[in-house]
C-alpha cells in the first residue's frame, strides 16, 4: 500500500501525455475530449493546443503556431513540470536510502 501512496501519478500523466502527442499524427482527425467541440461549438480557447504539440515534435513550428499560440509555451511549461517532479522524486528517493542506512 505505500508504494501505490509513493507512485507519481502526475509524472506518469504529463510523461505519457507527451508520448502520446509526440507519436501522433497531426494531420490526421482524432477523438476529442473537449466539451466546447462535442457539443458543436467551433471555437474553444485549448482547442489545437494538442495538434500545435504535435506539429513541434514533428518540427513545424509554424503548423504548430498556426493551431494554437500557446503550443510551445505550453511544452515549455509542461517539460518544466516534469522536470521538477523527477528532480523531487529523486531527492525522495535519496532522503528514503540515507533513512534506512
Amino acid at each position: 500500500m505505500k508504494n501505490i501512496k509513493s507512485f507519481p501519478i502526475e509524472l506518469t500523466f504529463w510523461v505519457l501525455a507527451l508520448v502520446l502527442l509526440a507519436t501522433a499524427n497531426p494531420h490526421e482527425h482524432h477523438f476529442t475530449l473537449c466539451p466546447l467541440a462535442n457539443l458543436g461549438f467551433d471555437w474553444c480557447p485549448g482547442c489545437g493546443l494538442g495538434r500545435s504539440i504535435t506539429a513541434l515534435f514533428n518540427g513545424d513550428v509554424t503548423a504548430s503556431f498556426k493551431q494554437h499560440w500557446f503550443g510551445i509555451p505550453a511544452l515549455i511549461l509542461i517539460g518544466y513540470r516534469i522536470y521538477e517532479l523527477t528532480k523531487q522524486l529523486f531527492n525522495k528517493n535519496i532522503n528514503l536510502k540515507y533513512k534506512e542506512d
